[in-house]
């Protein structure tokens, strides 16, 4: 009894200077015995959490295949054929130009014979390449039935028929009979022809492929048409 009374007496004696600030400072503040509890992170996070963001991941990802798949699809092939048969407009509105490389060069005759009737149908009337301008911008360009693609190589025909008004304002203004002044304008008759004849082979070819064929300085003005 004595000896539990001394014991007693000790523990109270000794427990009152004790403070928590220097348990605190006893002990390192990053110490090895704590850090596996701080780190530690619960088993069902490590197996869950890696999982679950993989997961995000693959589906974010195939989002993002299927948008760009949905942006590459082919066109459709009646929007190719309308989009390939306006490019002959140009190219029959001009045929005038080409009098000079036809004559010179027998293949050139030989591409343009299967064309020859319908370039004739086209000049019988005088008013025919007026009424298919009028008749490709307000019922196709100007038609949101119509794909932007068909309105896009709408618009870029009917620009390039547009500019052939300069070599005309030309050809009707100087007309030379001969010397360099006929040089002259045979070399930009030549020049338009070819022109006309590259926009119809590639623009054809690139819509039957369901590609976009852009044409130097028209394509630019049929973006800014076309909505």
């Amino acid at each position: 009894m004595a000896m539990s009374m001394s014991m007693a007496n000790t523990l109270s004696s000794t427990a009152a200077p004790f403070k928590l600030s220097s348990c605190r400072r006893s002990l390192p503040l990053y110490s090895t015995s704590f850090l596996p509890l701080n780190l530690k992170t619960p088993p069902s996070l490590l197996s869950l959490t890696p999982h679950h963001h993989q997961i995000q991941i693959k589906s974010s990802h195939r989002r993002l295949i299927v948008a760009k798949s949905n942006d590459s699809d082919s066109v459709d092939i009646p929007d190719r054929l309308i989009s390939a048969v306006c490019y002959f407009y140009p190219f029959f509105d001009g045929i005038q130009y080409g009098k000079y490389v036809i004559t010179q060069f027998s293949f050139m005759e030989t591409l343009i014979q299967p064309l020859v009737p319908a370039i004739r149908v086209f000049k019988s009337f005088p008013f025919n390449g007026f009424l298919v301008f009028l008749t490709l911008y307000f019922v196709v360009v100007r038609n949101p039935n119509f794909s932007r693609y068909v309105r896009f190589n709408t618009m870029q025909v009917i620009v390039l028929d547009v500019l052939l008004i300069f070599p005309d304002l030309l050809e009707r203004t100087f007309n030379p009979k001969d010397g360099i002044g006929l040089d002259l304008l045979m070399s930009v008759d030549s020049t338009v022809f070819l022109f006309l004849l590259v926009s119809l082979i590639y623009g054809s070819s690139s819509c039957f492929l369901g590609q976009v064929p852009r044409l130097p300085i028209v394509a630019d003005a049929a973006d800014r048409q076309v909505m």
